[in-house]
């Protein structure tokens, strides 16, 4: 019987050069929400022209309207039918971003849609449950197998060190020893022992560690193409990306990002051999997939917003040349582009040798026979897609972890007694005057700003006038600075702190009731201003309604902790090390609080 390797190496002998060069890119590609193949629009490319034309093998899939699990593994075997007739006819790997959260971000993550919802991987981070990680992981490979997917483009390694940075909310947290244990449950629950056809192949990202942004912008742009360390944590942040390998992890994605003031070359992380070649490849002795981060070649517009190539610190160089520098590096796939062409050509100049090629499409090509693609896994089942995915023992899973991830901040004497309050009139308390607020006693009156008055009635009488309320609940998004339209304004960067005019609503209402306040902390807001006002302040990570009010009227224990520290003021903020985790002076609220009520 012939092994993967017998079969990579006959496989590899007979394919042209273009089909090789097909294989070493991993582009994004539309799904239509009824399942047929998206055949070009302008802004995404026509199936048709990706996979019968240019030869491209493996697909990021995006969804821009929400698209049922059953319909994305019609699309799935859609494609698959369209590559069986390309060429040698190998499967095409079909691949996604996270999409088991709230936050929808084309360039991050997708909402959940039909499959099961759970918190945003810091929320995870803020369980620091290793059990729980690895659950979550085993029914999203479940989810994602059943529908097509077989290369999630997650987890991240990376530390939240960088309290402003936009991509915190895809971290696991900021300590490097709880980030390395929740990372190899993610990666076990993906992949399993070893990858296999029931796998997911984890593509860990974003090496070597993309968290110390400076000035926490993100290296998506040109303002933030800088990674720095002046606290010299250059190995703190390795620490998890060790535990992966360790794990297992099949692929790796290096960042945008490049290394300014260290011993590597100034040049992005994808185009950097030091890191490439010298530590990923040498140092760690990782053999498997390098797919560089999205669009580092060619200059392209989203959203009707110019957007240049991430090629930071060789942005003179022309779009063959960056290829070259790419490959040379020790990536083995260009994420995001479409332009295989160039490969050929720089083969035919001599500038690349085919040898070289064979190297990357043969770790390419064994991940393909590694999870049966060849085989019996080929196509799936619609049917099958809509029963496993977002089945109810995985929405309840998803709830139980939503609940877990909520982080109460605050619970201060409620002056007025309102933890035994009544259904009747607001007021009418009998508990003594420095008995806290958590948990609320259900049939209380409530007032709700940002909560869906619907899910509220099965805990609490809804009124709409404050006046008439026991308690207040309100839930805001963490403050963040606007930016640019378009593809920019997807990624929330710059101040933590709200402006006068944002807080005013919020303070004026906890004058005149006891008010519950819950923040989405997609970042490390500056919660100060509320900490003295909110009669209890929550961080959340994307819980629904219903987690936060089970446990904000007690029926399930809160147990979640910080995952980073949150900062008293922006001043603290700016003073701090990029690549020092918990870094700000006299934080409001350390890493790791969390009251148990």
């Amino acid at each position: 019987m012939s092994t993967i390797e017998d079969r990579v190496t006959d496989l590899l002998s007979r394919l042209t050069l273009a089909e090789k060069a097909g294989l070493m890119f991993h582009t994004m590609i539309a799904v239509n929400p009824d399942g047929t193949l998206h055949e070009g629009d302008g802004m995404f490319a026509s199936a048709t022209d990706l996979i019968a034309g240019k030869l491209i093998n493996h697909v990021n899939i995006l969804t821009m309207a929400p698209v049922p699990p059953r319909k994305i593994a019609e699309w799935h075997n859609r494609i698959q039918e369209l590559a069986e007739k390309t060429g040698h006819g190998i499967p095409v790997t079909v691949s996604t971003d996270p999409r088991h959260g709230v936050i929808d971000n084309p360039a991050a993550s997708a909402a959940a849609g039909g499959f099961s919802a759970w918190p945003e991987p810091i929320g995870l981070g803020a369980t620091k449950d290793p059990a729980l990680v690895r659950e979550f992981a085993d029914i999203a490979r479940q989810e994602y197998v059943a529908a097509g997917i077989r290369v999630a483009l997650h987890p991240m390694a990376d530390l939240a060190s960088e309290p402003r940075w936009a991509r915190t909310s895809g971290t696991l947290g900021s300590d490097a020893d709880m980030v390395a244990s929740l990372l190899v449950a993610y990666i076990q629950g993906l992949q399993g022992p070893a990858l296999g056809p029931d796998s997911v192949a984890a593509m860990v990202k974003h090496f070597p560690g993309a968290g110390p942004q400076m000035n926490g912008e993100d290296a998506h742009f040109a303002y933030g193409r800088e990674q720095v360390y002046p606290g010299g944590m250059w190995d703190y942040h390795l620490k998890p990306f060790e535990a992966a390998f360790k794990a297992g992890a099949a692929q790796v994605m290096p960042y945008y990002g490049m290394p300014v003031d260290t011993s590597f070359e100034e040049v992005g992380f994808g185009f950097n051999k030091g890191i490439l070649e010298g530590l990923l490849r040498g140092r760690y002795g990782f053999d498997g997939v390098i797919c560089t981060d999205w669009g580092l070649v060619t200059d392209a517009e989203i959203m009707g917003t110019p957007m240049p190539a991430r090629a930071w610190g060789v942005e003179h160089l022309d779009r063959l040349s960056r290829v070259e520098m790419i490959i040379n590096a020790g990536a083995d796939q260009l994420g995001g582009e479409q332009c295989p062409e160039l490969i050929v050509d720089l083969v035919e100049q001599g500038r690349i040798s085919e040898e070289r090629i064979n190297t990357s499409v043969r770790r390419i090509l064994r991940d393909k026979f590694r999870m049966g693609l060849f085989d019996d896994r080929r196509y799936v089942d619609p049917a099958e897609a809509g029963r496993i995915a977002g089945q109810s023992s995985f929405r309840a899973a998803g709830l139980e972890a939503q609940r877990r991830a909520i982080v109460v901040l605050t619970d201060r004497p409620a002056g007025a007694g309102l933890a035994s309050a009544s259904a009747g009139a607001p007021g009418q308390a009998s508990a003594s005057a420095d008995a806290p607020v958590l948990p609320l006693s259900e049939g209380i009156a409530v007032y709700l700003d940002g909560v869906d008055p619907a899910v509220a009635a099965s805990y609490a009488k809804v009124v709409s006038d404050p006046a008439l309320a026991d308690v207040a609940i309100v839930r805001r998004a963490a403050p963040f600075e606007p930016r640019g339209g378009g593809f920019e304004a997807f990624f929330h960067a710059g101040r933590l702190e709200w402006t006068e005019s944002e807080l005013a609503p919020i303070q004026e209402l906890a004058a005149s009731v006891p008010t519950v306040v819950d923040i989405l902390l997609d970042r490390p807001a500056v919660l100060t201003p509320l900490a003295g006002t909110a009669a209890a302040l929550i961080g959340s990570f994307g819980s629904s309604d219903e987690a936060l009010l089970d446990v904000l009227f007690g029926r399930v224990r809160s147990s979640g902790t910080l995952p980073f520290e949150l900062p008293s003021s922006m001043a603290a903020v700016e003073a701090s090390r990029e690549d020092v985790p918990n870094d700000t002076a006299a934080p409001l609220y350390p890493y790791g609080h969390g009251l148990k009520i």
